[in-house]
């Protein structure tokens, strides 16, 4: 499932198509993805100017002028792609419409933004913008991690007591928003940290150290376009590529990337997920 970088690349990729832009007509072409789609979606997003494209953990929001924003979610396998418009230098023919294009938006300036998603995961809504905050997917989110409300002192009163293990804890949406397995694995192997240690008796140094790296590895992954291992594209097509400088993720049976280490990236579960770390320098 696509984690902070990927929404936030796609996110980007999207604003030059579409905000400040009408929405022509919008194609609404099945009832339903994950769940179903708000009553009357097209109506509603026609005529509509997108005024501004954010972000919230894991969901790209549309504020729109008539008072309400487009939640998208991309779920497994959705994507976001833009044509008709110069996009990096390159301008994108309006591709043949395939089976899983299951909205489309005609933007006034000629762009035409599909949402193409095989396995329906995704998710679309619309909420009133002024009460977005209560809504059932965004109410219970942490902090966003590059936000001023996440900071040292936060993780520190987040942690303490808990006996889950760090890399659970970092993964719970409450704690703080936007970060999946592929990033959490990264972040602990950078910081030196065994995923399996119990949050709570991690020392305050070792949980103040852990709020740059976040920082650093989502920027990094965000620069490189994302990770794309199966299904995540950028708004152009393009594949991301921070999958190639994985020091953990992925690389079970590898040697450790660490300096001086000589370790061997293993695997194990952790609450039904693949963890991958070094047993050698994370401790």
């Amino acid at each position: 499932m696509p984690e902070l970088p990927e929404v936030e690349t796609v996110r980007r990729g999207l604003v030059p198509a579409m905000e400040g832009y009408v929405i022509t007509r919008a194609e609404v072409n099945r009832p339903d993805l994950r769940w179903p789609l708000p009553e009357r979606m097209a109506e509603r997003l026609t005529g509509a100017r997108i005024e501004r494209l954010r972000r919230r953990s894991k969901y790209i929001l549309a504020d729109l002028d008539t008072g309400e924003s487009l939640l998208v979610h991309l779920g497994m396998s959705g994507r976001m792609t833009v044509s008709g418009v110069m996009l990096g230098g390159f301008h994108h023919d309006h591709p043949l419409p395939l089976k899983h294009d299951h909205v489309v938006f005609h933007m006034d300036q000629g762009a035409r933004v599909t949402f193409n998603d095989a396995r329906r995961f995704g998710a679309m809504d619309l909420v009133r913008t002024d009460r977005e905050a209560a809504h059932w997917l965004i109410a219970g989110l942490g902090p966003e991690p590059f936000g001023n409300a996440f900071h040292e002192e936060y993780l520190i009163g987040r942690l303490k007591g808990r006996a889950t293990p760090i890399k659970t804890a970092l993964l719970d949406q409450r704690i703080v928003a936007g970060l999946g397995n592929i990033y959490v694995c990264e972040v602990l192997h950078r910081a030196g940290i065994d995923p399996r240690r119990q949050a709570g008796r991690l020392s305050q140094a070792r949980i103040t150290s852990l709020v740059p790296i976040i920082r650093d590895v989502l920027a990094e992954a965000i620069e490189a376009g994302g990770s794309s291992l199966r299904d995540h594209r950028q708004a152009d097509g393009e594949l991301g590529y921070f999958q190639h400088t994985f020091r953990a993720y992925d690389r079970e049976g590898e040697p450790c990337r660490t300096a001086d280490c000589g370790g061997e990236i293993q695997r194990i579960v952790q609450s039904g997920r693949s963890t991958f770390f070094c047993p050698k320098c994370q401790r």
